[in-house]
This record gives structure tokens, sequence and C-alpha cells, in this order.
């Protein structure tokens, strides 16, 4: 039980950057962008490539970050100066990225990475319990991103991209250039996504050509379960909201598949926990009004008769 439960906070953290990426496009710019599915397999398609060709592991990291930051700024340049609909650009942009990683992999739906030094061998090389390493490094990676995104955020460029979502046409007239701020928020989503989705394929040791699939749902779910359990009030707690939704999430697929749930219908789950999340808001908001309802019918009629 002991490992079931650090596994979920292992993989919590870890898919807990890509979250971030999520919560950028689409709470912060409101940008419905299907990048995400593409991107998280191209950072883990690059890093993977660049391990097994003996490269060093950060660089890998490093490199995977880049060109998720690339792949976002393609989907803001179709969005911005092509007039491609949100929604369409990121669907354009994650089947281009499909042939890409396939690319990128060498033409493999597949490349392992056991037996290959990672960023997690040289962090055990100081000399971490095997168990703490991946738990020490994801938290480390999460903690950072998440206080450099908080600060970014309360700049004035940050400050331009959150008004970009709030209300893109009034800050436009405030001489604010809307299509930087969505390339720029684009671009910095992925690069987040991909960046986990390197940290991703060396904690398994593989990169395969279809992890990336469903991993919008996944972030959204886990963006919409934090703000729900945790709330947003504020900046730093929406984004710490963020991360320990992802932990729920992976917290709530370890019970249910304990509970026998099969594995083919994991996405099945995830669709219909965030319609669940989603729609919570006025299910509460139903619930709260029925009694008040029915007295106050009570009441009409009665002064009807």
């Amino acid at each position: 039980m002991t490992t079931i439960w650090l596994g979920v906070l292992e993989q919590g953290l870890l898919w807990g950057v890509m979250v971030l990426g999520v919560y950028i496009t689409f709470r912060v710019l409101d940008f419905p962008d299907l990048t995400v599915d593409g991107s998280f397999t191209l950072g883990a398609a690059v890093a993977a490539r660049i391990i097994f060709a003996g490269y060093d592991p950060w660089l890998a990291s490093g490199l995977a970050l880049v060109c998720g930051v690339l792949a976002g700024l393609v989907t803001g340049l179709l969005n911005t100066k092509l007039r491609i609909a949100p929604l369409l650009s990121g669907i354009l942009m994650m089947i281009a990225l499909y042939s890409i990683n396939l690319r990128v992999m060498g033409n493999k739906s597949m490349l392992s990475l056991l037996r290959m030094d990672t960023i997690y061998t040289d962090v055990a090389a100081f000399g971490l319990p095997r168990e703490l390493v991946v738990v020490t490094l994801g938290l480390a990676v999460v903690t950072l991103t998440t206080y450099l995104l908080y600060l970014f955020l309360q700049t004035e460029v940050g400050l331009a991209l959150r008004a970009t979502g709030d209300n893109e046409r009034m800050i436009r007239s405030l001489g604010v250039n809307t299509d930087s701020a969505k390339i720029l928020g684009l671009a910095l989503g992925n690069g987040l996504v991909a960046l986990s989705g390197a940290l991703v394929a060396q904690y398994q040791s593989y990169s395969d050509v279809g992890m990336g699939i469903g991993m919008i749902v996944v972030g959204l779910a886990s963006v919409i379960v934090g703000e729900v359990v945790i709330g947003n009030r504020t900046l730093l707690q929406t984004l710490v909201a963020v991360v320990i939704g992802s932990m729920i999430y992976r917290a709530v697929i370890a019970i249910v598949m304990q509970m026998g749930l099969p594995a083919t219908d994991l996405k099945l789950f995830t669709a219909a926990l965030v319609v669940l999340a989603m729609s919570s808001p006025i299910i509460k908001e139903k619930l709260s009004l029925r009694p008040g309802l029915k007295g106050g019918a009570y009441r009409v009629v009665n002064r009807g008769d």
C-alpha cells in the first residue's frame, strides 16, 4: 500500500508540471489548446532520443522544453496570424506533431531508456534513498515552476496575459498586443507540458508515440478538481490548487483501479470525472435552492388561498 501511494505522489508531481501548462492555456488564456496531446509526447520523444544517443539527460530535458515552446509558438501563429480558430489550430498542430514525434523517435513507436542514465540517476548519486529520488526531484521542479509562474504572472507582461484571457477586446483597446500575449502564453504552456513529458519518459524509462493521448483531459480534470477542492481566491492559491489537483486526480485513479476498474475504462472514467467537476457548481446551486423553492412555492399557494 505504501508503494502505491508513493507512486501516486511521484506521478502527481511529475504530471503536475503538465497541469500547470494546461492551466496557463486553459484558465489564464481561455484557449482550448489541443496541442497539449502532441507536445507532451514531443517532450518525451526529444528527451528519450537525446538520452538514447548518449547525451546528458539534463540537456535532453532542457531541449524538450524548448521544443515544446516552439510547438506552442506555431499554434499561436496559426491562430493569431492566419486567423485559424483556436480549437482548430490546436487540432492541426496535434496532428502534425504525431508525425514529427515519430520522426524524432527514428520512426519507432517506442524508444526504451532501460539501463540508460537519466536525471533521476544523477539525483540518486547525491546519496538520496532510492524511493525518494523521484519525489525529491518532482517536488523541486514543481515548486520552482510554481514560484516562477507566480512571479511572472504578477509582472506587466503576466498581467497583460491574464487580462487577454479575461477580456481580450477591452485589453486590446488599452493598447496591449493580444496576439503577442496569446503566442507567449501558448509557448509557455506547451513548454511546461513538454518538460513534463521529458520527466515522465525518464521516470517510465521509455517514450511512446501514444503516451500523450488524452493529456488535455487529464490536465483539465486536475485543474478543475484542484480549484473545486482547494479554491482559487488568489493567484498563489490557484497555482498550488492546480498541483494538488494533479495529486488528487492520481489518487482517485489509484483508488478506482484498486477497486477493479479495467484499464481500458480509464479514459471514460477521466471524462466522467471532468464532467462531474465542471458541473459541480451547478449541482451545488440546484441542491441549495431546492428547499427554498419548495418553501417559496408553499407560501405563494397559501397567499393565493
